[in-house]
C-alpha cells in the first residue's frame, strides 16, 4: 500500500469519522472502500458530451404523431402512466 495524505473540510472529516464509527471500520478503510467503489462505477459523461449526444439523436426517431411538437407535455404525461 502507498501512504498518502489528504486534506478534508471539517464537515467531510466529521462525516467520515461518523460513518467509519457506524460501520466499525477505520477512516482509512472507509476511504479505500469508497475509492474502490468509485473505480468500479461507470464513468460520468460531461455536460458537453450529453449535449452532443442529444443533438445527434434529435430527429432520428419517428413517433407517428404530427402534433408532438406542440403537445409534448401531454404525450409525456400519457407515456408516464
Amino acid at each position: 500500500m502507498i501512504r498518502t495524505q489528504i486534506q478534508l473540510t471539517e464537515e467531510q472529516a466529521a462525516y467520515l469519522k461518523q460513518q467509519a464509527s457506524a460501520q466499525r471500520v477505520s477512516m482509512a478503510d472507509l476511504i479505500r472502500t469508497s475509492v474502490a467503489a468509485l473505480m468500479q462505477s461507470p464513468r460520468t459523461v460531461s455536460a458537453a458530451e450529453v449535449l452532443r449526444r442529444a443533438r445527434a439523436a434529435a430527429g432520428t426517431v419517428r413517433s407517428g404523431r404530427h402534433d408532438l411538437s406542440t403537445r409534448h407535455d401531454d404525450a409525456f404525461a400519457e407515456a408516464s402512466h
